[in-house]
């Protein structure tokens, strides 16, 4: 790949704090233990995490056209910034309500701008330098419930932040990327200069989504995240209500969840080399469906942790595949496209909000039935990816 290396390292941190969000997963769980909340109002902070993405990836596309991608990325990094120092002054719930907001709202700026800025810091295959970046990513992911459980157990007491120490290690990583990336010189393509009002421009992006191939993926990203935040949110749940385990302990299987995610990401971005993105789709699909099984039926801890391994293993693809199919079919129009594609994150709002009632309910098994359906529709896509 010609690239230049700094840009590239430069980018490749920017997914690092990409992967911040997911945070949120173990976070709702000590905030829900910590405020005495229910499932239902727990997953509140998810959903209301990925709520933005539906009402900011679009317009975020266009203000790419303004700004450029590099200068939309350095602003998310800014609200990511102020999210992650909020918890620092306290648990109470509207606090936690504005830091995950703000947490939602930058992630939204910088997933819908970061994804196209890669097209021009590294050339090569799209699907696996984009998964690549997800293994980056997914880093970031599965160490926050270890962050969280090293300051729950005291092991830096005199720090007084508990669990949201994470909050503290996270908010001085992502001020060096955004430093990085300002001293960064990186070469975009400008934007054509659009001859149409703001509504028109509204109207010709959400337009595409009658394209087979652009609706297709949209609903492929929505049920991927869907799967995504619920696992993240429900595993813990589920091994304390199987197994009677405790928080802590249960918060393992986050970040189990997370580990074989970025095992996939990283042989995913070799197999998406070497195999028919359709072939790679299929077997990711397969262990996600094993994974809903095992979820199901499982009552010891072996059955579960495969379950968990499974469906993080075939998750950590699903994003790529389904961003790079639509973006490579409509590559002369990048900006609107990914914003459209960003706003399918918004099923990380819809399926905790389903899986909490359903939970409540039910139990586990409840919020494992929703997943599945997700995993149904990819059992579908898998006839139509290209």
């Amino acid at each position: 790949m010609k690239s230049n290396k700094l840009a590239v390292i430069s980018v490749m941190l920017c997914f690092f704090t990409m992967g911040f969000v997911d945070l949120v997963g173990i976070a709702s769980n000590y905030v829900k233990e910590d405020l005495m909340l229910s499932d239902s109002i727990a997953n509140i902070f998810p959903s209301l995490v990925f709520f933005w993405f539906l009402l900011f990836s679009v317009p975020t596309g266009m203000l790419m056209n303004k700004i450029g991608r590099k200068n939309t990325v350095l602003l998310s990094q800014v609200v990511t910034v102020v999210s992650l120092i909020l918890p620092l002054f306290g648990e109470n719930f509207p606090l936690m309500l504005i830091a995950f907001s703000l947490l939602g709202i930058g992630n939204t700026l910088m997933q819908t701008s970061l994804n196209p800025l890669v097209t021009q810091v590294i050339q090569g295959n799209l699907a696996s330098t984009l998964t690549f970046g997800q293994f980056v990513k997914a880093i970031a992911s599965f160490l926050a419930p270890y962050l969280a459980m090293w300051g729950a157990l005291e092991v830096i007491p005199s720090c007084g932040y508990g669990w949201r120490v994470l909050f503290a290690i996270y908010f001085v990583v992502c001020v060096l990327a955004a430093l990085l990336l300002y001293a960064t010189p990186i070469n975009e393509e400008k934007a054509e200069a659009s001859e149409h009002t703001l509504g028109q421009q509204f109207a010709a992006c959400f337009k595409l989504l009658a394209k087979p191939v652009v609706v297709l993926s949209f609903l492929g990203i929505i049920c991927h995240v869907g799967i995504d935040v619920g696992t993240n949110t429900t595993a813990p749940k589920l091994l304390m209500e199987r197994l009677g385990m405790t928080l802590n302990e249960a918060a393992f299987a986050t970040s189990l969840y997370f580990i074989f995610r970025t095992i996939g990401c990283l042989t995913g971005s070799f197999f998406l080399r070497v195999l028919k993105t359709r072939t790679f789709f299929v077997i990711s699909v397969i262990c996600m469906a094993l994974s809903m099984a095992g979820m199901f039926i499982g009552t010891d801890k072996a059955v579960l942790y495969a379950a968990i391994a499974l469906v993080g293993y075939g998750n950590s693809n699903i994003f790529s595949m389904c961003f790079a199919n639509a973006l490579q079919a409509l590559p002369e129009k990048k900006n609107e496209i990914s914003g459209l594609m960003i706003m399918g994150l918004f099923g990380g709002t819809l399926f905790p909000i389903a899986m909490g009632v359903a939970s409540d309910a039910i139990g586990q098994i409840g919020a494992v039935a929703v997943m599945t359906i997700g995993v149904l529709y990819c059992v579908f896509f898998s006839f139509k990816i290209k």
